[in-house]
C-alpha cells in the first residue's frame, strides 16, 4: 500500500481510520484498568506509575518536566498514590534538598497485571483476524512506531515506498 493514490494523499483517510482504532482501543484499555482487581487508578495517576516505571528514581521535577504538569500538580498525583502504596518517596543520595519517587512492589504488581489484562484483551480481538491481515498490521504498527519515535526528534525518516527527492 503506497503512500498516495491517484495524485491525493491517502494521510487523511489514515489518520481517520487510526482515530477510530485509537478510541477503540481506548475502550479496551478502560475494560482493562476496570478489571484489575485493585482499586483503579485515573489516568493521570496511572501516567505517573508509567514514567516512573522507565525513570526509577526521577524527582517531582523531573516528573513533571515529562508530563507538562505544574509542580503543585505533581506534587498532588504523588501524594495521592503515595497514600494508596503505589509510590515511595526517598532522600536523594545526591542532594538532601531532593526527594526520589520510585514504584512500590504493589505499583510494579498492579502494572503487570493491567498489562497482562490489556494484552489478554487486545489478542482476543487479533484471534478474530486472519493470519495474514495480522501480519499487515504487525508491519504497520512496527512502522507506526518508527514514525512516531522520530517525529519527536526533528529527524524526518521517508517511507520505504515514498522516494526521497534526488
Amino acid at each position: 500500500m503506497g503512500a498516495s493514490s491517484a495524485g491525493g494523499s491517502t494521510s487523511p483517510a489514515a489518520a481517520r481510520i487510526a482515530v477510530d482504532v485509537v478510541e477503540l482501543l481506548e475502550v479496551l484499555w478502560e475494560q482493562g484498568r476496570n478489571a484489575v482487581p485493585t482499586k483503579p487508578v485515573s489516568p493521570s495517576q496511572l501516567r505517573v506509575l508509567h514514567v516512573l516505571q522507565q525513570e526509577d528514581g526521577i524527582n517531582l521535577r523531573g516528573l513533571g518536566e515529562l508530563l507538562g504538569s505544574a509542580p503543585p500538580s505533581v506534587s498532588r498525583l504523588c501524594d495521592r498514590l503515595e497514600a494508596m502504596g503505589l509510590l515511595e518517596r526517598h532522600p536523594s543520595p545526591v542532594s538532601r534538598r531532593e526527594l526520589e519517587l520510585h514504584l512500590t512492589r504493589r505499583a510494579v504488581t498492579y502494572l503487570a497485571d493491567l498489562r497482562t489484562r490489556r494484552e489478554d484483551a487486545l489478542e482476543a480481538v487479533l484471534s478474530r483476524m486472519p493470519a495474514t491481515e495480522r501480519r499487515r498490521l504487525l508491519g504497520g504498527l512496527e512502522s507506526f512506531a518508527t514514525a512516531a519515535r522520530t517525529a519527536g526528534t526533528g529527524r524526518r525518516s521517508a517511507p520505504d515506498d515514498e522516494a526521497r527527492p534526488a
